[in-house]
């Protein structure tokens, strides 16, 4: 979930610590452009949980699943691991988290993540968010998530578990850090060292109203390690300061690995806000580099910037969407150390609606080139996700709407694009639809039409990558949403 939905267009920040209380004509949906998604999402294990309702205004939707990411065993493909958000809230949250996996890459089973109350012998929060994957080099599965209350308290928690199994059963579930009101933990993620067996680090920022509502906020990033396989976490520390600059928060972080190097890069958007918090002032995406498997790191080196604009129904900008404004998705070529960022922005629209842009550096991040555009030229696009196979070919995922007609107001046409740019080289690019079409406004409400703030995409080492993602259904109230996931070549 997000504390704050930031803007950089328009006055629309807002603290949740403060307020919990010109598209191309349609076409027929013939089909995905490859072989067709594969259902993850089965059944509700939380269809008779009562808890969690915050206020008579609470609405939870049964039976969606929103918000996936996604794991693959480095030597074996076919062995996934998904995670997602079951039965969403309207005002932050799910019931649980859950993770789906296999060991065919077809036929997916179902765990129960511990991370809610909802879950048998689950961590003691009402409602969890925010779920991640990873798999290390050893075969260890790493989950995390966030716990929230809301009734008792406002409190959240940042938590992990492991599987040893291939996510069929989870075991040393950690608390890795809690926190009340004033501060709230948000977007964390979590990366397993691809070269460090058992090591894993958890990163996500901590917010600080204190008071709430005086508009004084600081935000950094914070950081847990393991060294053990996740038995045992290490004490949450600070790693990117945002206290010299006032009204300063972080979002988004999450770290790649240099296979060859070890080098580690987290990335995050670096936001600041006018002294009532009421308007975006600055915002621009950031890195941070750790030579020493995350024991120190170096100070933030900038980016791009963040020229993100509300996510609306272009036909109808009241109806808010809610996708990946904000949130980075960064990427390491194994072969070259080429860095790449795949990011929400306004640059080619001239500041009227998202697109999915791309930056990328050939030093190690010390320098980064100009933005170019990846979704369709005039089309909103958003949440991409991006991966880098061993060959260096580019692979880029993301919603866009071009199948919207002009004047349509009651449906949002939307469907997910899969993009390849051979050896990073856009003049090699390849572009295929990898779902059907559907109707976005069928998503749950919260804070938008929600699919997710995000959604996955990882190589499978194989020479190609395997994508999951969130579609909506028509005319089923309790059953708006599923998790798909496919395997695409990328030659």
């Amino acid at each position: 979930m997000r504390a704050l939905v930031p803007s950089t267009a328009a006055a629309t920040a807002a603290l949740l610590l403060a307020t919990i209380t010109g598209a191309t004509p349609a076409a027929a949906d013939h089909g995905p452009d490859g072989p067709p998604l594969i259902k993850v999402s089965h059944g509700d294990p939380y269809a008779d949980c009562t808890i969690g309702a915050m206020s008579p205004d609470s609405v939870v939707y049964p039976g969606t699943e929103v918000e996936p990411y996604l794991s693959v065993d480095p030597h074996d493909p076919k062995r996934v691991v998904t995670v997602f958000q079951q039965d969403r809230w309207n005002d932050g949250g799910a019931r649980g988290l859950v993770a789906g996996w296999t060991t065919d890459g077809r036929t997916f089973h179902h765990s129960t993540l511990p991370f809610s109350l909802c879950a048998p012998g689950g961590a003691d929060f009402e409602r969890a968010t925010d779920p991640w994957v990873s798999t290390g080099p050893d075969g260890t599965v790493y989950a995390s998530g966030e716990g929230v209350d809301f009734t008792k308290s406002t409190r959240s928690g940042l938590l992990t578990a492991t599987s040893r199994d291939g996510g069929r059963t989870w075991q040393n579930l950690t608390t890795t850090h809690v926190d009340e009101q004033p501060f709230f933990n948000d977007k964390p993620s979590l990366t397993a060292d691809p070269i460090r067996k058992g090591t894993a680090y958890q990163v996500w920022n901590r917010l600080d109203n204190d008071p709430p509502g005086t508009g004084s906020l600081d935000g950094p990033g914070y950081i847990s390690l393991t060294r053990d396989g996740g038995r045992t976490w290490s004490e949450a520390r600070r790693f990117v300061d945002t206290s010299a600059v006032p009204n300063t928060q972080t979002i988004g972080h999450l770290i790649v690995v240099d296979r060859h190097t070890g080098t580690l890069y987290d990335f995050f958007d670096r936001i600041t806000y006018s002294d009532d918090l009421s308007t975006v002032v600055e915002a621009h995406y950031a890195m941070v580099t750790s030579t020493d498997a995350g024991e120190t790191w170096s100070a933030p080196v900038t980016v791009a910037r963040d020229t993100s604009v509300p996510e609306v129904d272009p036909n109808d900008p009241a109806k808010l969407l809610r996708a990946a404004s904000t949130l980075p998705s960064p990427a390491v070529d194994p072969k070259t150390g080429t860095l790449y960022m795949a990011y929400e922005g306004s640059d080619f629209s001239g500041g009227r609606f998202d697109s999915v842009q791309l930056v990328r550096s050939t030093d190690g991040g010390r320098t980064w080139g100009a933005p170019e555009l990846i979704s369709p030229n005039g089309v909103p696009a958003f949440s991409p996700s991006i991966a880098v196979d061993e060959r260096g070919t580019v692979a880029l995922t993301f919603y866009d709407l071009r199948f919207l007609k002009p004047g349509d107001t009651t449906t949002l046409p939307t469907a997910y694009q899969l993009v390849t740019l051979a050896h990073g080289d856009p003049k090699r690019r390849t572009e295929r639809r990898i779902s059907r079409i559907f109707d976005w406004l069928q998503a749950p409400y919260a804070g938008g039409y929600f699919l997710g703030d995000y959604q996955g995409l990882v190589t499978d080492g194989k020479g190609g990558v395997r994508a999951v993602l969130t579609e909506t259904h028509s005319g089923e109230p309790r059953n708006r949403t599923d998790v798909y996931t496919v395997g695409l070549r990328t030659r």
